[in-house]
């Protein structure tokens, strides 16, 4: 049974847990959309920052530019700074995501001083250089792929019906930027996404995995970077398995290429 379903947004978030970006096209690839989360902010130690810790993440907004980010706080555009995509000091250091170590090079020491000035703690920015090969949790893998800094899948793909429901149930508008996937697709009837095991984006072919566990991460209000309770506390009143709330179905690509807005999806299966 194809719908006719049709991608809506893709997104994509440069440094991991801050503001995302939406674009109109993107290049798939391996461990991610081209530029997802291949930047993040770590402790001196090398542990990885997310919003669960400092929800204040979610107002430092990254823009795109030609060869660099553009880096800037959503509250005041003028304490900016721009990240060469290129930059690198050439010193590596092992870094923590989960239960992953993995080398990062470490990206400049001007950057790592913004940061830790914008945040009110010491932070440091790497970068996720191409030989650093962090595969994907053998359970999931299809053909033993590699995982950018994102949590554990390169793909989240969730219908805007699926959102819609959830709005039809709590009392304040949540946006989709919550969930921060990179394929939001329209069409179809609300967690038509569950239903999923191949489609293609375009030309592009993907394999839908697992179901997306979710955290308090989504209860950040993505324009003011408070916590609250919600869209969690709703979502676990109907979405729970296993005592995992779910929401969105992570993703790997089985090919390689140009997606866009506008793409149909189709189901292979």
């Amino acid at each position: 049974m194809n719908q006719n379903l049709t991608i809506k947004d893709i997104f994509i978030y440069p440094i991991k847990s801050l503001g995302g970006i939406r674009v109109e096209e993107a290049y798939v690839e391996e461990k991610g959309l081209q530029y997802d989360r291949r930047w993040m902010l770590v402790t001196p130690d090398g542990n990885f920052i997310s919003q669960r810790k400092l929800p204040q993440l979610a107002l430092l907004q990254v823009v795109l530019a030609q060869d660099a980010l553009l880096v800037f706080d959503k509250r005041n555009r003028s304490k900016q700074i721009r990240i060469p995509f290129d930059s690198t000091t050439g010193k590596t250091i092992q870094v923590q995501v989960w239960d992953d170590s993995m080398d990062a090079e470490l990206v400049g020491n001007e950057f790592d001083f913004w940061f830790s000035k914008m945040l009110g703690t010491e932070v440091l920015l790497v970068r996720m250089p191409e030989k650093t090969k962090r595969p994907v949790d053998r359970k999931y893998a299809k053909n033993g792929e590699t995982v950018s800094f994102a949590d554990g899948m390169p793909y989240l793909i969730i219908g805007q019906s699926s959102l819609n429901d959830l709005n039809s149930k709590v009392s304040e508008k949540i946006t989709m930027d919550r969930f921060r996937p990179n394929v939001v697709f329209s069409g179809g009837p609300a967690f038509f996404e569950d239903q999923m095991n191949f489609i293609k984006i375009g030309d592009i072919g993907f394999s839908v995995i697992k179901p997306c566990a979710r955290c308090v991460m989504i209860t950040v209000d993505q324009k003011s970077g408070e916590k609250g309770k919600e869209p969690l506390k709703t979502l676990a009143a109907y979405r729970s398995k296993n005592n995992k709330v779910l929401f969105g179905q992570n993703m790997v690509a089985m090919s390689f290429g140009k997606i866009q807005v506008g793409d149909p999806l189709l189901l292979m299966d």
